[in-house]
């Protein structure tokens, strides 16, 4: 790599200039220093947010793991007649949505799987009783996977399926199912799910309609650096466009358990460089999770280093990343957050699920 590329790289982050494609793909060679990547990363993080650092108390709830797509990648989904499926009903919905709330939790975080016989009342009923019972509760629910199958079982635009769940209690959309939007990688990873330009879709109609969503990007598997870049690009350029992205997820893959179990999934140190990079190419969203269920505790806590400001929540109940072998817990106190948070150097500050910050005295979660 040619140290001119660097210079130039370097220049343009210092004075708040985009980042193209080509650049993009720099920060990604070997060659070019990680600590150098993630000196940029901290450096841009800490003009927009000093030092703060966001958390949540959240928690999760997963309804089904039944699916019609069965990914490869993924490890938490089953089809009928596997011997550990689960399909909850609207009391241990209830019951869960209650215990989240009980704990402090703002925010549900609501995903599953696309169930083959449950039709889309059931999913728009989980939305409409838990947001009733639980007012103070924002509903973070339904992948854009999710939302375009409701559309496919109801025969319904994309937008009057969004519009109806807005009206039952819906407060904002996931990120996830984006994986990585190259066509080549998505045949292999995801045959079955939703196209890139339909997941786009969802989120851009999402945001026409003052809903807020986050975005994703599931790394560590058959995809390649300028891959890498081409999802962020085309999240930057959405961006653009409506404004709409609260945060940016980057999501570790774990193998373990799927049809990609052959591979390594990714290193620590490419967790760190995803993260920096991310940071650098995204400069129109101005959140970035190191999500600790996906990275470990340990990375994503060295990831508020590396550009990330935010370090997710309490994550009560996690299923899908432990299902695919990630070895992180199923939640974290408060207290061990704003300790973690706090031996970066870091100022820990509770938000709620639209970054507005939590005034409240510090209680068990």
């Amino acid at each position: 790599m040619d140290w001119r590329v660097w210079e130039r790289i370097e220049a343009k982050i210092a004075a708040g200039r985009r980042l193209s494609a080509e650049e993009g793909q720099y920060l990604f060679d070997p060659e070019l220093s990680l600590h150098r990547v993630g000196r940029w990363a901290d450096e841009v993080c800490r003009r927009l947010h000093g030092e703060v650092v966001y958390y949540v108390r959240n928690a999760h709830l997963n309804p089904t793991n039944l699916c019609a797509l069965r990914c490869p990648i993924c490890a938490y989904s089953r089809s009928p007649g596997d011997p550990d499926t689960f399909t909850m009903t609207v009391e241990q919905v209830l019951a869960q949505a209650q215990e989240a709330a009980e704990a402090g939790c703002t925010e549900l975080h609501i995903v599953g799987a696309l169930h083959p016989e449950q039709p889309y009342r059931w999913y728009r009923e989980i939305v409409r009783l838990v947001h009733e019972a639980f007012p103070r509760l924002h509903l973070k629910a339904w992948t854009a996977v999710e939302i375009a199958w409701f559309a496919h079982q109801t025969g319904r635009a994309i937008r009057a399926i969004l519009e109806d769940l807005i009206q039952v209690g819906l407060g904002s959309l996931p990120g996830g199912g984006a994986e990585i939007f190259a066509d080549r990688v998505r045949r292999q990873i995801t045959p079955r799910k939703i196209d890139a330009q339909t997941w786009l879709f969802v989120h851009r109609e999402a945001h026409r309609l003052g809903l807020r969503s986050n975005a994703t990007m599931l790394y560590g598997h058959l995809e390649t650096p300028a891959e890498r870049i081409d999802h962020l690009i085309r999240l930057r350029e959405l961006q653009d466009e409506t404004g709409g992205f609260l945060a940016f997820v980057p999501l570790a893959f774990h193998p373990a358990h799927t049809r990609l179990a052959h591979l390594p999934g990714p290193t620590g140190l490419d967790d760190l460089r995803t993260m920096a990079v991310s940071r650098l190419m995204l400069d129109n969203i101005a959140h970035l999770k190191a999500y600790w269920i996906s990275l470990g505790v340990g990375v994503a806590q060295t990831a508020l280093a590396y550009g990330a400001n935010d370090f997710e929540g309490t994550v009560r109940q996690e299923r899908i990343h432990h299902e695919a072998g990630s070895t992180a817990p199923q939640s974290l106190s408060v207290e061990e957050i704003c300790y973690l948070i706090g031996q970066t150097g870091r100022q820990p500050v509770e938000r709620d699920s639209l970054y507005r910050p939590v005034s409240r005295e510090l209680a068990p979660a």
